[in-house]
C-alpha cells in the first residue's frame, strides 16, 4: 500500500535533480575556441609573391616549431587565402594552353596527315582522329587521369580520382600550387589524346578503322598511362625533377619519351606487322594537297606553344624559356631541312620546310623547359639533319612504309630529343633541376643526367615495341588488321565511312 507513493517521491526527486542540473549547465559560458592566429601583412605579400613568382604559397606561413625532420611548419589554423585557391593568370595560361594541345590535333594534325594522303583516304584519317578525341576523353575521366596522376606507384598511380572524384578547382600541389586540378587534368588529357593520333602517320591507308579503335583502346592502358604516370607522375619511376626516389633520374619537360617515342616505335612496329601499302615501290603515291599540310603544320606550330611553354604549369619564366626554345629549334629545323633537299636534290621543297618545321618541334619537346637559348640552336640543327637522314636515306635503305614518316621524324626525333636534354640542360634555364638533381645536372655535355637519360630511352623503347607487337597480333587475331584489297584499292573513306573527301562531279 507504501510502496507506490515512496517510489512517486524518488521519481520527483530524480527529476528535480535532473532539471536542476539541466538548468546549471545552460548557466555554464561555452568554451571559447582559441583564436587562430592573425597573418602578419609580411605573411601576405608573400603570399602575393608567391602567386607572381609561382611559388609555395606556403612558404610564407613557416613559422612556427619545425617537425622531426628538421622542417619549418605552418602554427595551428594560421591560414592566408593564397593557400588551396588557383591564381588567375597561371590559370587562364592553362586553359589558353589546353586549346591550343587540342588544337594541334583537331585541327592541325588532322590537316597535316590528311594533305599527305592519297586523296581516296583523306576522310580516313580525319575520322581517326575524330574518334581518337572522344574516345581518349572517356577512358580519360573514367581511370586515364586517376592512373596517371594520382599517387600509388612507381609504375602507375590508383583509382582515387577515377571518374575525375575530388578533381575541382582547387590546385593540386602535388603539380601546381595555382593551377586548378580540373584545368590541370583537361590539359593533361589533350597529351593523351594526340598520342595515339600520331601513331595513325605510319599506317596510313592501309588499317581498317575497327582495326584502329581496339588497337588504341589497348594501347592506351598498355602503353601510354604506365608511361605517363612514370615520366609525370609524383611518384612515377622516371620522374627525375620531383621524386627524389625515382629509380632513374630523368626528365622530360613536355613529352619526349611519353608522346614521341611512344607513338613512333609503336607506329614503327605496326607499320611492319601490317605490311607496306598496295602498289608500294611501283605505284606513285604523292600527297594530295601539300596546300592542307601547309597549313596543317601552321596549326601545329601555334599549338605547340601550349604543349611546350604550357607544360611549365604556370605563366612564369620557365614558360617564357620554353616559348623561346621552342620557337628557335623549330625554325632552325625548318631551315635545315629544305636546305640539305636543296643541296642533295635541286630544289627545297615546301613539304621539306614543313617536315622541317614539325621534327624541330618535337625534338626539343622534352628538353624546352631546361635548356637555355643556345641550347635549342643546337637542338634545331640535330633536328634538321637526322629525321630528314632517315626519311629520305634510311627508309629507302630498307623499305618499310612509314605512309607519314612518322617513325623518322618522331620515333627518331624524340628519341634523339630525350639524349640531347640530357646533354643540354642548364641549371640556369630551370632552378627546379637542383631540387632533386644536384648530383645529375653540373652544366656539362657529360653530366651524370646523359646515363639516366639512356636508361629512360631503353625502358621506353621496350614498352612501346613490346607492347605494341602483343596488342597488334590480338587484335589481328580477333578482328584482323586490314581491309581487303579490293576495299583498300577503293579507298577507306568509302570502304569505312561510306563518303568521299571531294565530289569532283560537277554536274551534281
Amino acid at each position: 500500500m507504501h510502496i507506490l507513493p515512496r517510489v512517486s517521491v524518488k521519481l520527483a526527486v530524480f527529476v528535480a535533480l535532473g532539471f536542476l542540473f539541466r538548468i546549471s549547465s545552460y548557466a555554464q559560458p561555452a568554451p571559447v575556441a582559441p583564436a587562430a592566429p592573425t597573418p602578419t601583412l609580411e605573411q601576405r605579400v608573400a603570399g602575393i609573391e608567391a602567386y607572381l613568382t609561382n611559388g609555395d604559397p606556403t612558404a610564407a606561413l613557416k613559422t612556427g616549431p619545425k617537425d622531426k625532420d628538421g622542417n619549418a611548419t605552418i602554427p595551428a589554423g594560421l591560414t592566408i587565402p593564397a593557400v588551396g585557391t588557383s591564381g588567375p593568370g597561371h590559370n587562364a595560361w592553362q586553359m589558353t594552353s589546353a586549346a591550343l594541345v587540342l588544337f594541334m590535333t583537331l585541327p592541325g594534325l588532322t590537316l597535316f596527315y590528311g594533305g599527305l594522303m592519297r586523296r581516296k583516304n583523306v576522310l580516313s584519317v580525319m575520322a581517326q582522329c575524330l574518334f581518337l578525341s572522344g574516345m581518349v576523353t572517356i577512358l580519360w575521366w573514367a581511370v586515364g587521369y586517376s592512373l596517371v596522376f594520382h599517387s600509388g606507384g612507381a609504375f602507375l598511380g590508383s583509382l582515387d580520382f577515377a571518374m575525375l572524384k575530388g578533381v575541382d578547382s582547387t590546385p593540386n600541389t602535388d603539380y601546381a600550387a595555382w593551377v586548378s586540378q580540373n584545368v590541370f587534368a583537361m590539359y593533361q588529357l589533350m597529351f593523351a589524346i594526340i598520342t595515339p593520333a600520331l601513331i595513325v602517320g605510319a599506317i596510313a591507308e592501309r588499317l581498317k578503322f575497327s582495326a584502329m579503335c581496339l588497337f588504341m583502346l589497348l594501347w592506351m592502358f598498355v602503353v601510354y598511362f604506365p608511361l605517363a604516370h612514370m615520366v609525370w607522375g609524383i611518384d612515377g619511376l622516371m620522374n627525375g625533377v620531383w621524386n627524389a626516389k625515382a629509380a632513374i633520374h630523368a626528365i622530360d619537360f613536355a613529352g619526349g619519351t611519353v608522346v614521341h617515342m611512344s607513338s613512333g616505335w609503336s607506329a614503327l612496329i605496326l607499320c611492319l606487322i601490317l605490311g607496306p601499302r598496295l602498289g608500294f615501290g611501283k605505284t606513285p603515291m604523292p600527297p594530295h594537297s601539300l596546300v592542307l599540310c601547309m597549313v596543317g603544320t601552321g596549326m601545329l606550330w601555334v599549338g605547340w606553344y601550349g604543349f611546350n611553354a604550357g607544360s611549365a604549369v604556370a605563366a612564369d619564366g620557365i614558360a617564357a624559356n620554353a616559348f623561346t626554345t621552342t620557337t628557335l629549334a623549330t625554325a632552325v629545323a625548318s631551315f635545315v631541312w629544305p636546305m640539305l633537299e636543296w643541296l642533295t636534290r635541286g630544289k627545297p621543297s615546301v613539304l621539306g620546310f614543313c617536315s622541317g618545321a614539325v621534327a624541330g618541334l618535337v625534338v626539343v619537346t622534352p628538353a624546352c623547359g631546361f635548356i637555355t637559348p643556345n641550347g635549342s640552336i643546337i637542338i634545331g640543327l640535330f633536328a634538321g639533319l637526322v629525321p630528314w637522314f632517315f626519311c629520305f636515306k634510311v627508309k629507302n635503305w630498307f623499305g618499310y612504309d612509314d605512309a607519314l614518316d612518322t617513325f623518322g621524324v618522331h620515333a627518331v626525333g624524340g628519341t634523339m630529343g630525350a639524349f640531347l636534354t640530357g646533354v643540354l640542360a642548364r641549371n640556369s634555364a630551370n632552378s627546379n633541376l637542383a631540387t632533386n638533381l644536384k648530383e645529375y645536372v653540373t652544366d656539362s655535355v657529360t653530366q651524370k643526367l646523359v646515363l639516366e637519360q639512356v636508361k629512360a630511352i631503353g625502358l621506353t623503347l621496350v614498352l612501346a615495341v613490346v607492347g605494341t607487337v602483343i596488342i597488334a597480333y590480338l587484335v589481328k587475331a580477333v578482328i584482323g588488321l586490314r581491309p581487303t584489297p579490293e576495299e583498300e584499292e577503293e579507298g577507306l573513306d568509302l570502304s569505312d565511312h561510306g563518303e568521299e573527301g571531294y565530289i569532283l562531279d560537277t554536274k551534281s
